[in-house]
Protein backbone atom coordinates (compact mmCIF):
# COMPACT_ATOMS: atom_id res chain seq x y z
CA UNK A 1 0.00 0.00 0.00
CA UNK A 2 1.24 3.47 -1.02
CA UNK A 3 1.61 6.80 0.56
CA UNK A 4 0.46 9.94 0.32
CA UNK A 5 2.84 13.33 0.06
CA UNK A 6 1.44 14.16 3.69
CA UNK A 7 2.08 10.79 4.90
CA UNK A 8 6.05 10.73 3.97
CA UNK A 9 6.63 14.13 5.00
CA UNK A 10 5.21 13.08 8.19
CA UNK A 11 6.99 10.22 8.59
CA UNK A 12 10.67 12.02 7.81
CA UNK A 13 10.10 14.21 10.63
CA UNK A 14 8.93 11.29 13.37
CA UNK A 15 10.97 8.91 14.82
CA UNK A 16 8.05 6.19 14.73
CA UNK A 17 8.02 3.55 12.51
CA UNK A 18 4.53 2.53 10.68
CA UNK A 19 1.66 4.47 11.35
CA UNK A 20 -2.01 5.11 10.36
CA UNK A 21 -4.31 7.93 9.69
CA UNK A 22 -5.72 8.67 13.77
CA UNK A 23 -2.67 7.72 14.93
CA UNK A 24 -0.77 10.30 17.49
CA UNK A 25 2.75 10.17 16.64
CA UNK A 26 5.60 13.29 17.48
CA UNK A 27 7.39 15.14 14.82
CA UNK A 28 10.20 17.45 14.60
CA UNK A 29 9.59 20.78 13.03
CA UNK A 30 11.89 22.28 10.67
CA UNK A 31 9.80 25.78 10.98
CA UNK A 32 7.76 28.04 13.51
CA UNK A 33 5.66 31.01 12.87
CA UNK A 34 4.63 33.36 15.16
CA UNK A 35 2.90 36.71 14.36
CA UNK A 36 1.99 40.50 16.62
CA UNK A 37 -1.10 38.80 17.54
CA UNK A 38 -0.72 35.32 18.45
CA UNK A 39 3.11 35.34 19.35
CA UNK A 40 2.75 37.42 22.99
CA UNK A 41 0.70 34.79 24.35
CA UNK A 42 2.87 32.11 22.64
CA UNK A 43 5.88 34.06 24.60
CA UNK A 44 3.76 35.03 27.92
CA UNK A 45 3.81 31.17 27.94
CA UNK A 46 7.54 30.21 26.79
CA UNK A 47 9.10 33.08 29.91
CA UNK A 48 6.76 30.95 32.59
CA UNK A 49 8.52 27.75 31.76
CA UNK A 50 11.64 29.12 32.99
CA UNK A 51 14.61 31.46 31.36
CA UNK A 52 16.12 28.75 28.67
CA UNK A 53 16.90 29.60 25.05
CA UNK A 54 14.61 28.69 21.84
CA UNK A 55 15.36 25.46 20.46
CA UNK A 56 16.78 27.31 17.37
CA UNK A 57 16.80 30.62 16.30
CA UNK A 58 17.74 29.92 13.36
CA UNK A 59 14.21 28.03 12.78
CA UNK A 60 11.78 30.68 14.05
CA UNK A 61 10.13 32.91 12.14
CA UNK A 62 8.54 36.21 13.71
CA UNK A 63 6.05 38.55 11.29
CA UNK A 64 4.46 41.77 12.65
CA UNK A 65 1.92 41.78 10.38
CA UNK A 66 -1.59 41.58 11.75
CA UNK A 67 -2.09 45.62 13.43
CA UNK A 68 0.74 47.09 12.07
CA UNK A 69 1.61 49.69 11.32
CA UNK A 70 0.43 49.91 15.04
CA UNK A 71 -2.94 51.03 15.30
CA UNK A 72 -3.14 52.05 18.78
CA UNK A 73 -1.16 51.48 21.82
CA UNK A 74 -2.09 48.15 22.64
CA UNK A 75 -0.78 47.24 19.31
CA UNK A 76 2.25 49.21 19.85
CA UNK A 77 2.60 47.02 22.91
CA UNK A 78 2.14 43.66 21.02
CA UNK A 79 4.57 44.33 18.24
CA UNK A 80 7.15 45.93 20.94
CA UNK A 81 7.06 42.39 22.89
CA UNK A 82 7.97 40.50 20.03
CA UNK A 83 10.00 42.86 18.62
CA UNK A 84 12.10 42.30 22.17
CA UNK A 85 11.69 38.99 21.99
CA UNK A 86 13.05 38.31 18.95
CA UNK A 87 16.60 40.68 19.76
CA UNK A 88 16.94 38.88 22.87
CA UNK A 89 16.73 35.62 21.47
CA UNK A 90 18.82 36.37 18.81
CA UNK A 91 15.77 35.06 16.29
CA UNK A 92 17.23 35.55 12.63
CA UNK A 93 13.86 35.80 10.72
CA UNK A 94 12.55 38.81 12.20
CA UNK A 95 10.32 41.04 10.01
CA UNK A 96 8.97 43.99 11.37
CA UNK A 97 6.14 46.23 10.78
CA UNK A 98 5.67 46.94 6.96
CA UNK A 99 7.82 44.68 5.27
CA UNK A 100 4.71 42.36 4.70
CA UNK A 101 2.27 39.91 4.95
CA UNK A 102 3.48 36.49 7.22
CA UNK A 103 2.44 33.90 4.28
CA UNK A 104 3.56 35.97 1.55
CA UNK A 105 6.87 37.14 2.88
CA UNK A 106 8.16 33.45 3.78
CA UNK A 107 8.00 31.75 0.58
CA UNK A 108 9.20 34.86 -1.27
CA UNK A 109 12.06 34.54 1.07
CA UNK A 110 12.84 30.94 0.57
CA UNK A 111 12.28 30.63 4.50
CA UNK A 112 9.81 27.71 3.84
CA UNK A 113 10.50 25.01 1.60
CA UNK A 114 9.47 21.81 0.30
CA UNK A 115 9.16 18.70 2.31
CA UNK A 116 9.45 21.23 5.39
CA UNK A 117 7.13 20.48 8.29
CA UNK A 118 5.91 24.06 9.39
CA UNK A 119 3.86 24.88 12.78
CA UNK A 120 2.20 28.39 12.81
CA UNK A 121 0.46 30.54 15.22
CA UNK A 122 -2.16 31.31 12.54
CA UNK A 123 -4.50 29.58 10.57
CA UNK A 124 -3.41 30.18 6.96
CA UNK A 125 0.35 28.63 7.54
CA UNK A 126 -1.48 25.74 5.62
CA UNK A 127 -0.63 27.96 2.88
CA UNK A 128 2.90 26.52 2.38
CA UNK A 129 1.60 23.36 1.32
CA UNK A 130 1.80 24.54 -2.08
CA UNK A 131 5.33 24.17 -1.90
CA UNK A 132 4.70 20.44 -1.24
CA UNK A 133 5.36 20.96 2.46
CA UNK A 134 3.23 19.77 5.31
CA UNK A 135 1.95 23.12 7.23
CA UNK A 136 -0.54 23.89 9.69
CA UNK A 137 -1.50 26.20 12.24
CA UNK A 138 -1.65 25.56 15.95
CA UNK A 139 -2.62 27.83 19.17
CA UNK A 140 -0.04 29.70 21.26
CA UNK A 141 0.30 27.10 23.99
CA UNK A 142 1.60 24.90 21.20
CA UNK A 143 3.67 26.97 19.98
CA UNK A 144 5.49 27.88 23.11
CA UNK A 145 6.03 24.67 23.80
CA UNK A 146 8.06 23.81 19.95
CA UNK A 147 9.95 26.92 20.85
CA UNK A 148 11.37 25.47 23.12
CA UNK A 149 11.55 21.88 22.33
CA UNK A 150 11.26 21.91 18.27
CA UNK A 151 9.11 19.27 18.34
CA UNK A 152 5.36 18.61 18.58
CA UNK A 153 2.59 15.83 18.57
CA UNK A 154 0.33 15.23 15.54
CA UNK A 155 -2.91 13.03 14.55
CA UNK A 156 -2.06 11.78 11.13
CA UNK A 157 -5.02 12.57 9.08
CA UNK A 158 -6.97 10.87 6.81
CA UNK A 159 -6.39 12.04 3.07
CA UNK A 160 -8.81 13.63 0.34
CA UNK A 161 -7.95 13.98 -2.53
CA UNK A 162 -8.91 16.17 -5.76
CA UNK A 163 -8.54 15.55 -8.81
CA UNK A 164 -7.64 18.41 -11.18
CA UNK A 165 -8.39 18.20 -14.50
CA UNK A 166 -9.05 20.54 -17.94
CA UNK A 167 -7.79 24.33 -18.32
CA UNK A 168 -9.09 26.86 -16.24
CA UNK A 169 -11.19 29.74 -18.82
CA UNK A 170 -9.76 33.67 -18.45
CA UNK A 171 -10.50 35.32 -15.40
CA UNK A 172 -10.47 31.23 -13.33
CA UNK A 173 -7.51 31.33 -10.92
CA UNK A 174 -7.00 29.04 -8.09
CA UNK A 175 -9.62 31.29 -6.20
CA UNK A 176 -12.29 30.15 -7.90
CA UNK A 177 -10.94 26.74 -7.35
CA UNK A 178 -11.07 26.66 -3.57
CA UNK A 179 -14.21 28.31 -3.45
CA UNK A 180 -15.78 25.94 -5.42
CA UNK A 181 -14.14 22.81 -3.24
CA UNK A 182 -15.06 24.33 -0.40
CA UNK A 183 -18.69 25.08 -1.43
CA UNK A 184 -19.04 21.32 -1.93
CA UNK A 185 -17.30 19.81 1.02
CA UNK A 186 -18.74 22.59 3.33
CA UNK A 187 -17.00 24.03 6.40
CA UNK A 188 -16.45 20.80 8.00
CA UNK A 189 -16.17 18.45 5.28
CA UNK A 190 -12.91 18.06 5.52
CA UNK A 191 -12.43 18.30 9.13
CA UNK A 192 -8.95 17.24 10.35
CA UNK A 193 -8.36 15.61 6.84
CA UNK A 194 -5.56 15.99 4.50
CA UNK A 195 -6.72 18.01 1.32
CA UNK A 196 -4.12 16.93 -1.74
CA UNK A 197 -4.41 18.45 -4.96
CA UNK A 198 -3.82 16.80 -7.79
CA UNK A 199 -4.36 15.55 -11.31
CA UNK A 200 -3.12 16.57 -14.66
CA UNK A 201 -5.00 20.05 -14.20
CA UNK A 202 -2.68 21.34 -11.66
CA UNK A 203 -0.20 21.87 -14.09
CA UNK A 204 -2.27 24.72 -15.25
CA UNK A 205 -2.44 26.69 -11.87
CA UNK A 206 0.78 29.20 -11.20
CA UNK A 207 1.93 29.18 -7.90
CA UNK A 208 0.59 31.92 -7.24
CA UNK A 209 -2.76 30.18 -7.52
CA UNK A 210 -1.67 27.63 -5.54
CA UNK A 211 -1.02 29.62 -2.53
CA UNK A 212 -4.49 30.80 -2.53
CA UNK A 213 -5.60 27.28 -3.18
CA UNK A 214 -3.53 25.77 -0.29
CA UNK A 215 -4.38 29.04 1.83
CA UNK A 216 -8.12 28.29 1.99
CA UNK A 217 -8.02 24.29 2.75
CA UNK A 218 -8.52 25.27 6.22
CA UNK A 219 -12.16 26.65 5.51
CA UNK A 220 -13.43 23.35 5.20
CA UNK A 221 -11.68 21.68 7.94
CA UNK A 222 -9.03 20.59 6.36
CA UNK A 223 -5.22 20.18 8.72
CA UNK A 224 -3.25 20.94 5.65
CA UNK A 225 -3.61 21.59 2.12
CA UNK A 226 -0.71 20.15 0.14
CA UNK A 227 0.46 19.70 -4.09
CA UNK A 228 2.85 17.74 -4.94
CA UNK A 229 6.25 18.98 -6.27
CA UNK A 230 6.09 18.72 -9.81
CA UNK A 231 7.67 21.42 -12.99
CA UNK A 232 5.65 24.38 -11.49
CA UNK A 233 7.44 23.91 -8.14
CA UNK A 234 11.17 23.36 -9.56
CA UNK A 235 10.27 26.37 -11.56
CA UNK A 236 9.48 28.61 -8.74
CA UNK A 237 12.05 26.99 -6.42
CA UNK A 238 15.05 27.34 -8.68
CA UNK A 239 13.73 31.13 -9.36
CA UNK A 240 14.56 31.73 -5.34
CA UNK A 241 18.25 30.08 -5.56
CA UNK A 242 16.67 27.31 -3.43
CA UNK A 243 19.11 24.12 -3.47
CA UNK A 244 18.38 22.36 0.28
CA UNK A 245 14.99 20.85 -0.21
CA UNK A 246 13.27 18.28 -0.40
CA UNK A 247 10.76 16.45 -3.19
CA UNK A 248 7.82 14.82 -2.36
CA UNK A 249 5.00 12.91 -4.64
CA UNK A 250 2.04 10.81 -3.70
CA UNK A 251 2.21 7.19 -4.79
CA UNK A 252 -0.27 5.72 -7.36
CA UNK A 253 -1.84 3.44 -4.85
CA UNK A 254 -1.68 6.01 -1.86
CA UNK A 255 -5.46 5.51 -0.06
CA UNK A 256 -7.88 8.03 0.00
CA UNK A 257 -11.04 8.68 2.19
CA UNK A 258 -12.62 10.53 -0.67
CA UNK A 259 -11.47 11.57 -4.37
CA UNK A 260 -13.34 14.83 -5.36
CA UNK A 261 -13.16 15.46 -9.64
CA UNK A 262 -12.87 18.99 -10.91
CA UNK A 263 -13.03 19.71 -14.47
CA UNK A 264 -11.23 23.42 -14.01
CA UNK A 265 -13.00 24.14 -18.38
CA UNK A 266 -16.11 24.28 -16.38
CA UNK A 267 -15.46 26.67 -13.69
CA UNK A 268 -15.93 30.40 -14.00
CA UNK A 269 -15.14 32.94 -11.27
CA UNK A 270 -17.35 32.22 -8.06
CA UNK A 271 -18.43 34.72 -5.19
CA UNK A 272 -19.15 33.16 -1.43
CA UNK A 273 -21.89 34.70 -0.30
CA UNK A 274 -22.42 35.89 3.09
CA UNK A 275 -21.55 34.39 5.75
CA UNK A 276 -19.65 31.92 4.99
CA UNK A 277 -17.04 30.85 2.91
CA UNK A 278 -18.84 27.45 1.54
CA UNK A 279 -21.87 29.53 0.13
CA UNK A 280 -19.55 29.84 -3.14
CA UNK A 281 -22.17 30.83 -6.42
CA UNK A 282 -21.54 31.11 -9.86
CA UNK A 283 -20.72 35.41 -9.99
CA UNK A 284 -22.88 35.31 -13.54
CA UNK A 285 -25.71 33.98 -10.75
CA UNK A 286 -25.68 36.98 -8.52
CA UNK A 287 -27.59 39.94 -10.05
CA UNK A 288 -27.68 43.45 -8.74
CA UNK A 289 -26.33 43.25 -5.43
CA UNK A 290 -24.45 46.69 -4.82
CA UNK A 291 -20.78 47.24 -3.01
CA UNK A 292 -19.88 50.05 -0.99
CA UNK A 293 -16.16 49.10 -0.93
CA UNK A 294 -13.86 46.71 -2.81
CA UNK A 295 -10.71 45.29 -1.32
CA UNK A 296 -7.59 43.42 -3.62
CA UNK A 297 -4.58 42.16 -1.19
CA UNK A 298 -4.38 39.65 1.82
CA UNK A 299 -2.21 36.48 2.05
CA UNK A 300 -5.00 34.69 -0.20
CA UNK A 301 -4.37 37.42 -2.74
CA UNK A 302 -1.99 39.73 -2.26
CA UNK A 303 0.63 38.55 -4.62
CA UNK A 304 1.66 39.73 -7.66
CA UNK A 305 0.26 37.95 -10.40
CA UNK A 306 -3.16 39.09 -8.16
CA UNK A 307 -2.35 42.68 -8.71
CA UNK A 308 -1.74 42.32 -12.71
CA UNK A 309 -4.73 40.88 -13.31
CA UNK A 310 -7.01 43.37 -11.46
CA UNK A 311 -4.73 46.01 -13.08
CA UNK A 312 -5.79 44.64 -16.11
CA UNK A 313 -9.19 45.25 -15.85
CA UNK A 314 -9.30 48.97 -14.39
CA UNK A 315 -6.82 50.18 -16.33
CA UNK A 316 -8.17 53.13 -18.31
CA UNK A 317 -11.20 53.19 -16.52
CA UNK A 318 -12.58 54.85 -12.97
CA UNK A 319 -14.35 53.37 -9.96
CA UNK A 320 -18.31 53.52 -8.88
CA UNK A 321 -18.25 56.77 -7.19
CA UNK A 322 -19.75 55.01 -3.94
CA UNK A 323 -16.59 52.30 -4.11
CA UNK A 324 -14.02 52.73 -1.93
CA UNK A 325 -10.88 50.95 -3.78
CA UNK A 326 -8.36 49.51 -1.12
CA UNK A 327 -4.88 47.79 -2.53
CA UNK A 328 -2.75 46.28 -0.16
CA UNK A 329 0.32 44.66 -1.71
CA UNK A 330 1.26 41.02 0.17
CA UNK A 331 4.87 42.39 1.01
CA UNK A 332 7.72 45.02 0.05
CA UNK A 333 8.67 43.24 -2.55
CA UNK A 334 5.10 42.60 -4.47
CA UNK A 335 4.86 46.38 -4.34
CA UNK A 336 8.41 47.38 -5.66
CA UNK A 337 7.35 45.17 -8.73
CA UNK A 338 3.71 46.72 -9.20
CA UNK A 339 5.90 50.13 -9.05
CA UNK A 340 8.17 48.77 -11.57
CA UNK A 341 5.38 47.62 -13.49
CA UNK A 342 3.61 50.64 -13.34
CA UNK A 343 0.71 49.07 -11.64
CA UNK A 344 0.30 51.28 -8.94
CA UNK A 345 -0.26 54.14 -11.17
CA UNK A 346 -3.09 52.48 -13.23
CA UNK A 347 -4.43 51.80 -9.44
CA UNK A 348 -4.64 55.18 -8.57
CA UNK A 349 -5.43 57.02 -11.04
CA UNK A 350 -8.78 54.68 -11.10
CA UNK A 351 -9.08 55.88 -8.02
CA UNK A 352 -8.00 52.92 -5.44
CA UNK A 353 -6.18 53.96 -2.35
CA UNK A 354 -2.60 51.98 -2.03
CA UNK A 355 -2.46 50.45 1.82
CA UNK A 356 0.94 49.44 3.31
CA UNK A 357 1.67 45.40 3.08
CA UNK A 358 -0.03 43.75 5.99
CA UNK A 359 -3.16 42.34 7.37
CA UNK A 360 -5.33 45.27 8.50
CA UNK A 361 -8.62 44.90 6.40
CA UNK A 362 -8.58 41.05 6.70
CA UNK A 363 -9.99 40.69 9.58
CA UNK A 364 -11.24 44.01 10.64
CA UNK A 365 -8.04 45.15 12.50
CA UNK A 366 -7.81 48.68 10.36
CA UNK A 367 -7.60 50.49 7.51
CA UNK A 368 -11.00 49.11 5.16
CA UNK A 369 -13.52 48.58 8.15
CA UNK A 370 -16.72 48.16 7.09
CA UNK A 371 -19.89 50.26 9.21
CA UNK A 372 -23.39 48.92 9.46
CA UNK A 373 -25.16 48.27 6.18
CA UNK A 374 -22.05 48.20 4.49
CA UNK A 375 -21.29 45.36 1.99
CA UNK A 376 -17.36 44.58 0.13
CA UNK A 377 -15.93 42.45 -2.28
CA UNK A 378 -13.08 40.91 -0.89
CA UNK A 379 -9.88 39.05 -2.16
CA UNK A 380 -9.75 37.44 1.52
CA UNK A 381 -10.21 33.88 3.15
CA UNK A 382 -12.95 34.52 5.37
CA UNK A 383 -16.64 36.22 5.20
CA UNK A 384 -18.17 35.32 8.66
CA UNK A 385 -20.42 37.84 10.38
CA UNK A 386 -18.51 40.74 11.63
CA UNK A 387 -15.07 40.25 9.71
CA UNK A 388 -14.60 43.15 8.50
CA UNK A 389 -15.54 45.18 10.49
CA UNK A 390 -20.14 45.60 11.99
CA UNK A 391 -21.77 42.84 12.85
CA UNK A 392 -24.29 44.28 10.03
CA UNK A 393 -21.92 44.74 7.53
CA UNK A 394 -21.41 41.66 4.37
CA UNK A 395 -18.37 40.38 3.17
CA UNK A 396 -18.28 38.54 -0.59
CA UNK A 397 -15.13 36.45 -1.72
CA UNK A 398 -14.16 36.49 -4.70
CA UNK A 399 -11.03 36.57 -7.01
CA UNK A 400 -9.02 39.90 -7.86
CA UNK A 401 -10.04 39.97 -11.72
CA UNK A 402 -14.11 39.96 -9.87
CA UNK A 403 -12.96 42.60 -6.78
CA UNK A 404 -11.69 44.84 -9.54
CA UNK A 405 -14.77 44.80 -12.21
CA UNK A 406 -17.27 45.17 -9.65
CA UNK A 407 -15.21 48.40 -7.88
CA UNK A 408 -15.42 49.28 -11.65
CA UNK A 409 -19.09 48.84 -11.80
CA UNK A 410 -20.35 49.28 -8.22
CA UNK A 411 -22.10 45.55 -7.64
CA UNK A 412 -20.86 42.28 -7.82
CA UNK A 413 -20.07 41.58 -11.68
CA UNK A 414 -18.40 39.18 -13.99
CA UNK A 415 -14.72 40.85 -15.38
CA UNK A 416 -16.54 40.10 -19.17
CA UNK A 417 -18.62 43.23 -18.14
CA UNK A 418 -15.86 45.65 -18.05
CA UNK A 419 -13.32 44.47 -20.32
Amino acid sequence: MGHSITEKILAAHSEQGDFKPGDIIDVTVDMLLMNDITGPVAVEVFDKMGDGEVFDKNKIAIVLDHFTPNKDVTSAKQCKTMRDFAAVKGIKHFYDAGYGIEHVVLPEDGIVKPGDLIIGGDSHTVTYGALGAFSTGMGSTDVAGIMALGKTWLKVPEQIKVLLVGLPNKWVSGKDVILYVISLLGTDGALGKSLEFDGPGAKHLNMDSRFSICNMAVECGAINGIFNFDDVTKEYIESLGLKDFCEYRSDSDAVYKKVIDVDLGELEPIVAMPHLPSRGVPVSEVKDIEIDQSFIGSCTNGRITDLRIASEIVKGKKIHPRVRGLIAPGSRKVFAQALKEGLIEIFTESGFTILPPGCGPCFGGHMGILAKGERCVSTTNRNFIGRMGDKGSEVYLANPAVAAASAITGKLSHPSEVI
